[in-house]
């Protein structure tokens, strides 16, 4: 990045998003970068130190002399709250500025439950773990939150779920508002996990599609490194396509013939009851499979292979480099997989599969939580923000 002819000298937030790229670690490479003067670069230096954004060792080598400060982004000024809420289990963590877990918990909830009814624990949990962390609710800089809907971003809250019955319409900030004063963002869960990924596999592949396989399916779509979430927030709904192998059927939203109702994990499940398995949710049928159980595994490859036949139209349409599989049913990587290569490599072109690569997600268990807490540090510490905020000051 070097100062924008017609924008102005670079701020003192793009002076700090330099620091957390690793592009300028002494006063001196932000200067050459930004074009600055010695006087400006110090100047926007001292504003972010005092806030603690930045701070300044001794440890640059030196050619003679004094070695150079060391400029480091201060990952512990503060922390960021997230909240993976799903319709039957939710995650929430506290996590440090840059995305790391310091403090995390994960309960199962009764499937159904409306905000009013599972909000305010979550809000209790997460006083818990900031207490837990020996962090005071002054410290959180913003809150996370992603949940299996599309979400209206406006009220900041589900414009349309078919899992969470009464949310439609319900914004989520407000729950947080007694114990945290911080910004609350709110995405779609697929989209989070796509998030997850930033500084990781968004680091090598900058068009790729993450597949969410747990009780839903959804696509978290990354184009030229960005997060699509299209014109109403609804891209991805993988798990509302329709299905010829669906037909007749009727899923969860209402609707017949959606990829859910043969391939969604609370499809499987249903089936392994009518089987006489008395399995209470994807993550027992994944821990069966897990343990060779043959029933299990038949069922976790052809949903597999019935989301590879429907991914293989965003495989063509897209043309990423990856696809990257998060979600419960991920557990069970490699059976899931056999089964979505069968699919996605029988019905899409050979020539947006040649190259493609299929990986599992980075952060397994925690990649909900972590995007949760990228999501909101991506909208907090953008340069326009922190400028704002030291500008507050």
């Amino acid at each position: 990045m070097t100062a924008d002819q017609g924008a102005g000298p670079a701020t003192a937030g793009a002076v700090l998003a330099l620091i957390r790229s690793g592009s300028a670690t002494t006063r001196a490479e932000v200067g050459r970068t930004t074009g600055l003067s010695r006087t400006a670069v110090s100047a926007r230096l001292a504003a972010l130190v005092e806030a603690g954004l930045v701070s300044e060792g001794d440890e640059a080598p030196s050619g003679g002399g004094r070695p150079p400060a060391t400029l480091r982004f201060n990952r512990d000024a503060g922390v960021v709250v997230a909240a993976a809420v799903g319709g039957s289990r939710s995650q929430v963590a506290v996590c440090d500025l840059e995305g790391r877990v310091l403090a995390g918990d994960a309960e199962d909830q009764q499937p159904g439950l409306g905000p009013d009814d599972l909000m305010p624990g979550i809000v209790e949990r997460c006083r818990n773990l900031l207490t837990e962390s020996g962090w005071a609710p002054v410290a959180v800089r913003g809150v996370g939150i992603s949940i299996p809907a599309v979400v209206d971003p406006e009220k900041g809250g589900s414009l349309d779920s078919p899992v969470l019955t009464g949310w439609d319409g319900v914004p989520l900030a407000p729950y947080f508002h007694e114990l945290i004063q911080a910004p609350v963002f709110v995405d779609n869960d697929a989209n989070v996990l796509a998030a997850s990924e930033s500084g990781e596999l968004l680091s090598s592949y900058r068009d790729l599609l993450l597949v969410k396989a747990s009780t839903g399916l959804g696509i978290g779509i990354v184009v030229g490194g960005n997060l699509v979430r299209g014109a109403w927030g609804a891209a991805g709904e993988l798990g509302h396509v329709k299905s010829p192998a669906a037909e007749g059927r009727t899923c969860r939203c209402g609707e017949q013939g959606c990829l859910e109702a043969v391939a969604g994990g609370w499809a499987l499940v249903q089936e392994m009851r009518r089987r006489g398995r008395e399995i209470d949710h994807v993550r027992s049928l994944v821990a069966l499979a897990l343990a060779g159980d043959a029933e299990a595994r038949a069922l976790i490859r052809e949903s597999g292979r019935r989301v590879g036949e429907a991914l293989a139209f965003a495989v063509d349409l897209l043309n990423p480099e990856a696809v990257v599989l998060g979600g419960d049913m991920s557990a069970a990587y490699d059976t899931f997989v056999a089964g979505l290569r069968e699919g996605l490599y029988a019905h899409a072109a050979p020539v947006a599969t040649r190259r493609l690569q299929v990986l599992a997600s980075t952060h397994g268990e925690q990649a909900g939580v972590i995007g949760c807490a990228r999501l909101a540090l991506e909208a907090i510490l953008d340069p326009v923000q922190i400028d704002l905020a030291l500008s507050a000051r």
